[in-house]
């Protein structure tokens, strides 16, 4: 990472679950984003990682990313992303926009209807 300091650029707090591949490793692990900016991003979760080290990450509606890993503490770690990506993505919905929406039952699950309940047979 240059001497540039970051600290002042806008970053929203946020918690999402994101899968994290180290260079040179197939399988990804799973970490909580605890916030995240244009430019990077920090991260929790149980994956060795060092400073410099090359990663990619999947975020919700933006995709693998590249990046470094900037610092590590305490289980947590920075990483800068490779380009900038728009954090405000990350936090809308991944509902297809013309889908029902999340809460909705499926009509396969709903309790049969009150003439089907008539044909029942009474014990």
């Amino acid at each position: 990472m240059s001497g540039v300091d970051t600290r002042n650029i806008s970053r929203d707090s946020l918690f999402l679950l994101a899968d994290l591949r180290v260079a040179n490793e197939n399988v990804p692990h799973r970490v909580k984003v605890r916030n995240l900016s244009a430019g990077g991003m920090m991260a929790e979760g149980p994956v060795e990682v060092s400073g410099g080290m090359k990663i990619s990450i999947n975020l919700r509606n933006i995709g693998w990313v590249d990046g470094n890993v900037a610092w590590v503490q305490d289980g947590r770690f920075g990483i800068a992303f490779a380009r900038d990506i728009d954090p405000k993505l990350a936090r809308a919905s991944s509902a297809p926009a013309d889908g029902p929406p999340r809460y909705t039952k499926p009509s396969s699950i709903l309790p049969p209807s009150a003439m089907e309940q008539d044909r029942l047979r009474k014990i």
